[in-house]
């Protein structure tokens, strides 16, 4: 076996269930019917992310009573940050670093005579337990954690990038390329397609986390996702020769079904359950004729969980993007305010609604400037870019209303940016297809008064005797404790600090000394230099 320096699927999967992160299913499951609704109930159902796991589904039936001998898993890759952790073998933390160091220092793959994915070969598609995403709606099962690999054909460079294939036949798969996202192997069809000519095609189903990994990351055109693998883990990523096409595919891959892309026809293809949360119905879209298809011994299908998100696709984008989105505004733009980006997961699917964190001393015309840069940085990126503090939870949905409500005015603090592309979503003629975007403001421009929640420490000491009482376990949501935001004058932190020790009467004689008759009800108090008249 070839030397490497990073895991295959299998012991991938050994680390996820060594850390508890792993269900096995041994009870028969019928992929085109319960596969991926039962999974499917761990992002809709209340369970928090750090508690979902993969799933290993070991006796597979479809829906006329077959069984297949290859095991299907589904959230292996990123049902939860820990579980890509573990896939990316670096702290959570450091996934900023090591996806810049891969992209700034790729290392060209090894290529091996003999690999593991292709000790055998399967007659057809239907060999293979590929199951039904979103049963009810799609009208075939398709490959979702699917990774096409083609060739440029005017400089032989490779790309390999997710998209899903409807299976249509033993031997035809579909390719949904995703427009809208601008994907290198449309460049590559189009290109073949001038020239007359097929596109060569190895579609992986089942791959090393690295190599999974990479194909889901936004990199540039220019560079082989094989070669970023290898700058992922710092080592070549083995490869060989297809057996009927002219490609190179990962040698670890659990499956690969290779052939040749049709340049000439297109046939209609969907419906399926997209990431936008909505079903995508037909449209033509290209088709690939099967020549081949080889597997390991011991293969294991690899099935994605995407359509409404959150979802297992929608995180391994989220935590790959959210570095590059950050390293955009903070070093190409060169706007040190920025602390991070955050793109909004739930229902949204991360591209349309983007949160810029900024720091709170940063000038408002950097702060607009990080928001102009963000609308930028991806074409189907940002359609609401709301530019918020360090306090405020960018993954609260209720936290970000609270900042737009109470620290932007719509009248001065709001920009509409129009002839935007309307990106991945359901299609919508008006405006001549054309969307806009919107940039919000709403950091602090001035001192605001303390959050209206008791101070950290009591809610600390609150929280000691809830857990002795034996109550509920506690999930605490920001904010869950009050906090200066600027305006609390030292003499008021004295009254309140006086209260919470009995002392509040000295305060109540203090406040006759100010009192007032030439003011109205609810005039504020002026926090400095504010006199006492006398009644006199």
């Amino acid at each position: 076996m070839a030397e490497r320096n990073y895991t295959d699927l299998h012991e991938h999967l050994k680390k996820l269930e060594a850390a508890g992160l792993l269900v096995r299913v041994d009870r028969a499951i019928n992929k085109d019917t319960e596969m991926h609704p039962l999974v499917r109930w761990q992002f809709r159902g209340g369970i928090a992310e750090k508690d979902r796991k993969a799933f290993l589904f070991n006796n597979v039936t479809d829906s006329k009573g077959r069984k297949y001998d290859i095991p299907v898993v589904v959230g292996a890759l990123a049902a939860s940050r820990e579980i890509y952790r573990i896939g990316m073998n670096c702290p959570l933390e450091k996934i900023n670093e090591v996806w810049t160091r891969a992209i700034a220092q790729p290392v060209a793959p090894r290529v091996v005579k003999d690999a593991p994915c292709q000790e055998m070969e399967v007659k057809g598609l239907d060999g293979l337990p590929i199951p039904i995403s979103t049963p009810g709606w799609d009208i075939a099962p398709f490959t979702t954690l699917s990774q096409y690999i083609t060739k440029d054909p005017e400089t032989g460079a490779q790309n390999m990038g997710i998209y899903r294939g409807q299976v249509k036949a033993p031997k035809r798969l579909g390719m949904n390329p995703s427009l809208e996202l601008r994907p290198g192997i449309y460049t590559h069809w189009q290109k073949a397609k001038k020239k007359g000519q097929k596109l060569a095609a190895a579609v992986v189903l089942g791959a090393p986390p690295c190599v999974a990994f990479t194909s889901a990351q936004k990199v540039p055109e220019t560079l082989d996702e094989l070669h970023v693998a290898g700058g992922l883990v710092g080592a070549p990523i083995n490869v060989v020769k297809a057996k009927t096409v002219d490609l190179l595919v990962p040698a670890e891959s659990e499956i690969v079904v290779e052939g040749w892309i049709d340049t000439e026809y297109l046939e209609p293809e969907a419906p399926f359950g997209e990431s936008h949360g909505h079903v995508n119905l037909q449209e033509y879209n290209a088709f690939m004729d099967v020549t081949c298809i080889t597997r390991r011994k011991d293969a294991i299908l690899t099935s994605i969980i995407s359509q409404v998100t959150p979802s297992e696709s929608s995180l391994i984008k989220r935590v790959a993007l959210e570095p590059l989105y950050t390293q955009h505004l903070r070093q190409a733009l060169g706007i040190q305010g920025v602390k991070r980006v955050s793109m909004h997961e739930p229902l949204t699917n991360l591209r349309k609604v983007v949160v810029v964190v900024m720091d709170r001393n940063t000038p408002r015309t950097e702060v607009w400037r990080a928001l102009y840069g963000a609308a930028a940085w991806n074409r189907a990126a940002g359609k609401y870019i709301i530019a918020v503090n360090e306090d405020i939870d960018p993954d609260n949905a209720d936290a970000l209303l609270w900042a737009m409500s109470y620290r932007a005015n719509p009248a001065l603090d709001l920009q509409i940016l129009p002839h935007r592309d309307q990106g991945h979503g359901p299609r919508s003629q008006r405006n001549n297809g054309e969307d806009a975007s919107v940039l919000i403001d709403a950091t602090m421009k001035e001192d605001f008064p303390p959050i209206s929640l008791p101070k950290r420490e009591y809610m600390e000491k609150a929280r000691e005797i809830w857990q002795g009482l034996g109550l509920p376990p506690l999930k605490p949501e920001a904010p869950w404790f009050g906090y200066s935001l600027g305006d609390w004058p030292a003499e008021l932190d004295q009254a309140a600090q006086r209260a919470v020790e009995g002392d509040y009467f000295k305060t109540g004689e203090e406040l006759i000394k100010r009192r007032r008759k030439d003011i109205g009800m609810n005039t504020e108090v002026q926090r400095h230099g504010d006199k006492a008249e006398s009644d006199e």
